[in-house]
């Protein structure tokens, strides 16, 4: 119930929201009659101090206009903002005494106050403390140039939107969901019927293959002597990974998959080749005699991983290997390329170039590169559609640990010229940039996990790929494919070990969410 009311709300507060030039042909120009007064803010938790200082600013004007920088503008904390920006907008186009909100998109207000040129400017009183900061002079002088008046409200209730986010952050998940599937009309029927429609698509993914073993053993004992531990053996259970599992994935949401891989010559390639062919994905396995099958091994004991043991060899291929997976790549009739790399010989700073410019012309082309512990860099795949590296692999690339993750984001679009990113964030889910020619306003946005209970996080990424990637060639719709994948990696974390995820497992999960939304499927 509390949901169907959340989206009465955006149905009934939604008119409030306007952009510059809608909001300048309603207000009018400098001078007006009924006088127009403008505020101006991040607003991302509203406490009693924004309800004082809004409350006053109505006071002395005929109506208030409440401007809110967008979210790649803010810079305060890593995660900032906690609410997006066009919840935040709703959530100040609810109170009676705001007249009309706009999203700037701008660092500041400065460019605003020029085109719109409100006959007053309202600030905090901590701006009148001591000598004026040189932004607010520079609006000051703006306001005076054309005639208005900067007022400052009085400050009798102070709080910081920071420090109470820190205190206790906010559960919005679901009111961030509704609010991204409202504002980009997208209903949950929508979601279900773009599960069904992944099926067909030709997909090439090219990439390392890695055998991902589980060894589950319990604890005997430990030597007195020597800090060695000794634990029982119980089972052991191998599951092909990496761009594997990405194979795997994609062929279980009915997609025709060919995959091209390097593997050694042992009996961890004939396992390999068996497991891809019971799932149906048909492999072109070049066999290099020089390297090992790559296999990592997580000896594990009662539920906790004590130890991995890696067997690979991250030499980059011959240039005869790599002439053989450029002839696969330009001889594919596929939909979409997908470029699995985690660093295990294919992809080097020298092989990325040749490989991507195998792929043929008009071809949907993604790269993942998880290269966390390893030498690597995802803004190497220049120009692709879609990327999706995690927060850390950004940074890295980038080499930058201190911006928020929306001016992150967008330097990734800048430096790998990529139309579209998926940046994953862990247990806070992703964060998408918009393709070029989306709202111009809003460059990115946020899903949140949809993982109930995780288990194992190893492979989620993979799921995100897949269906993500599906999702973009039935829809071209970056909520949709974003929604989507993030629930295939639930849906994958919620397993142990590297299992496919199906076409069912996405609509069901998708069903749950509605309920918990409390919305009708066709909302």
């Amino acid at each position: 119930m509390g949901t169907l009311m959340t989206l009465e709300f955006y149905e009934k507060y939604k008119y409030k929201i306007k952009t510059l030039d809608e909001l300048k042909k309603i207000i009018g120009a400098f001078p007006r009659d009924n006088k127009v007064i403008m505020c101006h803010g991040c607003f991302d938790v509203v406490h009693p101090g924004h309800v004082h200082h809004l409350a006053y600013a109505k006071s002395r004007a005929d109506q208030l206009l409440v401007s809110i920088t967008s979210d790649r503008h803010i810079q305060k904390g890593k995660d900032r903002p906690h609410v997006p920006e066009y919840l935040r907008a709703l959530n100040l186009a609810a109170f009676e005494m705001v007249d009309y909100v706009i999203i700037d998109d701008h660092p500041t207000p400065i460019s605003n106050l020029k085109e719109i040129q409100p006959d007053f400017f309202a600030k905090g009183f901590e701006f009148v403390e001591g000598s004026l900061p040189p932004l607010t002079q520079e609006e000051l002088d703006i306001i005076s140039d054309y005639g208005g008046e900067m007022l400052f409200t009085p400050g009798d209730v102070v709080y910081s939107s920071t420090k109470l986010i820190d205190v206790a952050k906010p559960e919005i998940q679901v009111e961030q969901l509704i609010s991204l599937m409202h504002s980009s009309s997208v209903s949950f029927n929508q979601l279900v019927q773009t599960v069904s429609l992944l099926s067909g698509f030709k997909v090439h993914v090219i990439g390392d293959t890695i055998v991902d073993g589980y060894t589950y053993t319990s604890v005997i004992g430990s030597k007195a002597k020597t800090p060695t531990l000794s634990v029982q053996f119980h089972e052991q259970t191998d599951y092909v990974g990496a761009a594997g599992i990405v194979s795997c994935h994609l062929k279980a949401a009915g997609a025709d998959v060919e995959y091209t891989t390097v593997l050694g010559d042992d009996a961890l390639k004939d396992w390999v080749i068996e497991q891809m062919k019971k799932e149906g994905v048909s492999i072109n396995a070049i066999v290099d005699s020089s390297r090992p099958t790559t296999r990592k091994n997580a000896i594990i004991a009662e539920g906790y991983r004590l130890l991995k043991i890696d067997t690979l060899d991250n030499r980059g291929i011959s240039s005869q290997v790599l002439d053989k997976l450029c002839q696969h790549i330009s001889g594919s009739s596929a939909n979409a390329v997908i470029f699995s790399d985690f660093r295990h010989g294919i992809f080097n700073k020298d092989t990325v170039l040749k490989l991507s410019n195998a792929v043929p012309d008009g071809v949907f082309r993604v790269a993942d590169s998880q290269v966390a512990s390893r030498w690597g860099n995802i803004t190497e795949f220049k120009s692709f559609n879609l990327i999706t590296p995690n927060e850390n692999e950004g940074r890295f690339a980038l080499g930058d640990q201190d911006s928020v993750i929306g001016a992150l984001c967008t330097k990734l679009v800048e430096k790998s010229q990529c139309e579209m990113i998926i940046l994953k964030l862990g247990k806070n889910g992703v964060l998408t940039s918009r393709p070029s020619g989306g709202v111009k306003s809003n460059h990115y946005f946020a899903v949140d996990s949809f993982t109930n209970d995780p288990v194992d996080p190893v492979g989620a990424g993979d799921a995100l790929l897949s269906y993500a990637t599906l999702s973009m060639l039935a829809t071209n719709n970056e909520v949709i494919a974003t929604i989507i994948g993030s629930i295939a990696a639930a849906c994958e974390c919620e397993q142990e070990g590297n299992v496919p995820v199906t076409p069912e497992m996405i609509i069901a999960r998708i069903e749950e969410i509605r309920k918990a939304c409390g919305v009708d499927l066709k909302a």
